[in-house]
């Protein structure tokens, strides 16, 4: 299948959270979209001191020529997809440049050092003010909040790739979505992904839009 071109070559995105929230299954969801529109996908990815609860993050290069080294060098980041908000930031931090643009979950979890009292989490206020200071356009969703009214949080991972197929950056089609869930998951698992990802999709409007 011929491809499309892209916003950049190659098209660098980081996706970021804390272990257990989906962060390698979405960068597998969204690689494999990808590769049926035709792109040459590099993952690399880099964990944390725990798998569970530590940083995670899986770096993504989208060509529409040849392969990349798997990580992105610093400061060339084009797209932070956020599962946790202050991961989203420290990403921002380091690969970020004037052109970066970043979309983000809302749900924070809180690292050991703040469960302990020894640190404070900054409220969702100063990571917005900070997103906003560090990218050249912000969203932001309550992803893990819908999820969890689906009754099953980590499909917020699903939602956030729905609110990211709505931005339009990328060739990233429903059909596509469906047939990768298909082929990763079992087909009881169907259903309730696509109401995730259309979810996210509407979000993702109602953010840009100012009803959210």
């Amino acid at each position: 299948m011929g491809n499309s071109p892209l916003p950049k070559e190659p098209y660098n995105i980081i996706i970021t959270g804390v272990g257990g929230q989906g962060n390698v299954l979405l960068s597998k969801l969204l690689g494999n979209m990808l590769t049926r529109r035709g792109y040459i996908i590099t993952i690399g990815e880099t964990f944390g001191a725990t798998q569970r609860g530590g940083s995670v993050m899986s770096h993504l290069r989208v060509s529409a020529r040849s392969s990349w080294s798997p990580l992105i060098p610093k400061g060339r980041a084009h797209m932070v997809i956020a599962l946790e908000p202050t991961e989203g930031i420290r990403v921002l931090a380091n690969y970020g440049n004037p052109q970066v643009k970043i979309l983000s979950n809302t749900r924070a979890i809180h690292p050991v050092g703040v469960i302990a009292g020894e640190l404070q989490y900054p409220s969702i206020e100063e990571i917005r003010k900070s997103a906003h200071e560090l990218a050249s356009e912000v969203w932001f969703i309550d992803a893990t909040d819908e999820a969890l009214r689906l009754d099953n949080p980590v499909l917020g991972n699903t939602i956030m790739l729905g609110a990211f197929a709505g931005l339009n950056m990328l060739p990233l089609e429903k059909e596509d979505f469906r047939e990768v869930i298909l082929e990763m998951m079992p087909e009881d698992k169907l259903d309730i992904n696509l109401k995730a990802y259309e979810l996210g999709a509407e979000m993702l409007n109602r953010a840009v839009s100012g009803t959210a």
